[in-house]
């Protein structure tokens, strides 16, 4: 009996000496905590996006010619109706003053013809008081009447003529206007195309031709970005965005969406997106936002203050994940997400706060049912 003991002693021992030499050596994982936090619904745009000025004109004249006079260089602050460029133009200031002298010749014309007019009308009446008292002929009084209705006719087509000078005025002003190039608004002159001497043309319907001046706004601006199509739905007028610029790096700028387009962009061999435009909210003092700028908007949908949240890339095929249990033993573990966006994924059932999730997924012998060891925790 006692032989007995000892060899079923000498067995256990030897079991556990296979058991622990044969199991297999647990892998070291980092892991991540289920943690509350908050989460957003997001979209993003799907190329990168631009900083718009506000207001932007590629100013050309309507007609062609040699360029007289240049009057503002790239850089340059401008108010609106400041003249920015003249087209030689002696031809039609010379058509402008000779209608402004026939204006001047017809109203002087009018004057003098509507003057014997007056004059004809009262000699009318005066013959008429007479005729009716026998001092005169009825033959005399009727030639005056006569005579005063041409003269007061002779005034009207007198007064007509001076309207139609000052039309022809206006008309050579109007042409004359067409050599000299305005700003439309305040602005910042971006671009001159073209030098004293040289000749302007004008840009024909359909035909892209350099502006002559290109002038924008340099204290207003917005982001415009192309938005997936299939996200085009969620957008709505209003909804908060933060706004990220390659210039300033690490810096998010609050905006809201202003602008939906109403069209989906189709272009070749690009996805249809939609493009969408967001207000700037004030910006700090430091920052000066130029036109061109490469910019990225990130528009929240929805969020979620004190959800249930784990690391987005951590979520496997969209369904599971993988925990670190009480025995050190790795588990797959199906979730149910709610909110998600690129950086966190709310998680509505199949996860406990506190529970350790497994980070580096994809290593070597990280799979369910392989023993673990903790390494560093992330979010620690």
């Amino acid at each position: 009996m006692k032989k007995s003991l000892i060899t079923l002693v000498v067995l256990a021992v030897l079991a556990a000496l296979f058991y622990y030499w044969s199991r297999p050596e647990p892998v070291t994982v980092s892991v991540v905590s289920v943690e509350r936090g908050v989460v957003e619904r997001t979209v993003a745009n799907t190329r990168a996006g631009t900083v718009e000025a506000c207001q932007r004109s590629r100013l050309a004249l309507s007609i062609g010619g040699r360029i007289d006079r240049l009057l503002v260089d790239e850089g340059d602050q401008v108010v609106a109706g400041q003249l920015l460029m003249v087209l030689w133009n002696k031809d039609r200031e010379a058509q402008l003053q000779v209608a402004q002298a026939s204006e001047l010749s017809a109203q002087q014309e009018r004057q003098s013809i509507c003057i014997s007019a007056q004059s004809d009308l009262r000699e009318a009446r005066r013959l008429t008081n007479l005729a009716e008292r026998n001092l005169v002929s009825e033959e005399s009084a009727d030639l005056a009447e006569s005579r005063a209705q041409a003269s007061s006719a002779s005034c009207e087509a007198a007064k007509a003529r001076v309207v139609q000078a000052a039309a022809a005025v206006s008309a050579a002003a109007a042409v004359l206007e067409q050599t000299f190039l305005r700003a439309p608004f305040d602005g910042a002159v971006a671009e001159v195309t073209g030098e004293v001497g040289e000749y302007a043309t004008p840009s024909p319907p359909g035909v892209m031709t350099p502006p002559a001046i290109d002038l924008l706004t340099d204290d207003c601006h917005y982001i415009s970005a192309p938005i997936d199509e299939v996200d085009a739905s969620d957008i709505a007028l209003g909804l908060p965005v933060r706004v990220t610029l390659d210039a300033f790096r690490d810096r998010v700028f609050p905006a809201t969406v202003r602008r939906i387009s109403p069209y989906i962009l189709d272009q070749e061999k690009q996805a249809r997106t939609v493009e969408v435009e967001a207000e700037l909210e004030s910006l700090p003092e430091d920052v000066r936002l130029l036109a061109g700028y490469s910019a990225d908007m990130e528009i929240i949908l929805d969020s979620g203050d004190n959800a249930l949240r784990i690391p987005s890339e951590l979520v496997v095929d969209d369904e599971y994940v993988l925990v670190v249990d009480d025995e050190d033993i790795l588990q797959r573990r199906q979730i149910r997400k709610g909110l998600t966006n690129w950086r966190y994924t709310e998680v509505l059932e199949g996860l406990k706060e506190g529970e350790l999730i497994v980070s580096n997924i994809g290593s070597e012998g990280v799979e369910a049912g392989a023993p673990a060891k903790t390494g560093r925790t992330i979010n620690d």
